[in-house]
């Protein structure tokens, strides 16, 4: 990787002043976000037999040292990445960039092989050779793109794309008869190892599709596709259309379930809020009847406290008789 590239992912050595997006610190090994740039390709990289090629300079090969060096930008340093690239997904775009950024100054070509080779030499594929040519052409990475790549790289075909290394993960592959198809290039120093990506393949992709065949055949039913183009048997056919008919009841009982319990959640709220407002009340009311009634309510302060005004020989002869049950009360409480 050079050095712009590694430069924008921080390392754990690093210190940073001020912390990142999102609080990040250079510390935490993740990526600054960079400022929005509104340059970009605007073509799809073209193929090798399209391109008008100046023969009249001589083919030298660089080394790998004056390659990691830096090249001058009229002679780039030419790596060339081959394979099949179905359905081209970001395992084969992250090997393109590795190759891409191994130098400086990289020209990247990419070969791909053709249907015919790879039915004989690897196996069917999905997409057909036209589809993936497509693909890798709208691949950012990729300066030029080879058609009928061939499977195994001669010397003739080195010299004609005059190519300076040969970039493709370290694993041996074997394939035509030989342990390694890479072997003479690693022999010869050609050979720039990548990484391959986990987690992500063309098989893993095809092996996802084919457990969940039956998903993916009633998704597409769905959507259009006949019995016939998807290759299902008549029986098949109305079994996946009973069981999307059993999918939707379910998910109407299921709706009503969850709404059902949405109202009884409700229900139970506004219960508890009415019991917690009239106990409320009801503590309220029970407060006041004492204030008013209860052994140091009002009402007994009233009928007992001394007479003010005129003296007590007078109020006696005016005020009417009290019964001596009421007098019973305001002295002894109600409760006594």
């Amino acid at each position: 990787m050079d050095a712009q590239s590694s430069a924008k992912v921080n390392t754990r050595k690093r210190r940073k002043e001020a912390p990142g997006p999102n609080g990040a610190t250079e510390e935490d090994g993740i990526p600054l976000k960079m400022p929005r740039c509104a340059i970009g390709l605007r073509q799809p990289a073209p193929f090798s037999d399209e391109i008008e090629e100046d023969f009249s300079k001589p083919y030298v090969r660089v080394t790998m040292e004056e390659a990691s060096r830096g090249t001058p930008c009229e002679r780039p340093v030419r790596v060339y990445a081959d394979g099949i690239f179905d359905l081209f997904h970001s395992g084969h775009a992250r090997a393109l960039m590795q190759a891409k950024n191994l130098f400086p100054n990289t020209y990247l070509i990419v070969g791909v092989c053709s249907d015919e080779l790879t039915h004989n030499f690897k196996g069917f594929t999905v997409m057909n050779e036209n589809e993936r040519y497509d693909a890798v052409q709208h691949c950012r990475y990729v300066d030029e793109v080879v058609r009928n790549a061939p499977w195994t790289l001669t010397p003739e075909f080195l010299a004609e794309h005059r190519i300076d290394f040969v970039a493709h993960d370290d694993i041996p592959y074997s394939s035509a008869g030989s342990d390694d198809v890479y072997k003479h290039i690693k022999e010869a120093g050609m050979f720039a190892p990548t990484q391959r990506t986990e987690g992500i393949s063309t098989s893993d992709i095809i092996t996802r599709i084919v457990r969940d065949y039956d998903v993916y055949a009633r998704r597409n039913l769905q959507r259009g596709y006949t019995a016939k183009e998807l290759n299902v048997s008549f029986i098949n056919e109305k079994k996946y259309h009973l069981q999307e008919r059993v999918d939707k009841v379910k998910k109407k009982v299921k709706d009503v379930e969850e709404k059902s319990k949405e109202f009884v959640q409700k229900v139970e709220e506004k219960s508890i809020d009415l019991i917690q407002k009239w106990e409320e009340k009801s503590r309220e009311f029970i407060g006041s009847f004492l204030e008013m009634f209860g052994p140091e309510g009002a009402l007994v302060h009233s009928c007992s406290s001394p007479a003010v005004g005129p003296s007590s020989c007078d109020m006696q002869d005016s005020a009417p008789a009290w019964p001596d049950k009421w007098c019973h009360i305001c002295t002894q409480g109600p409760n006594q």
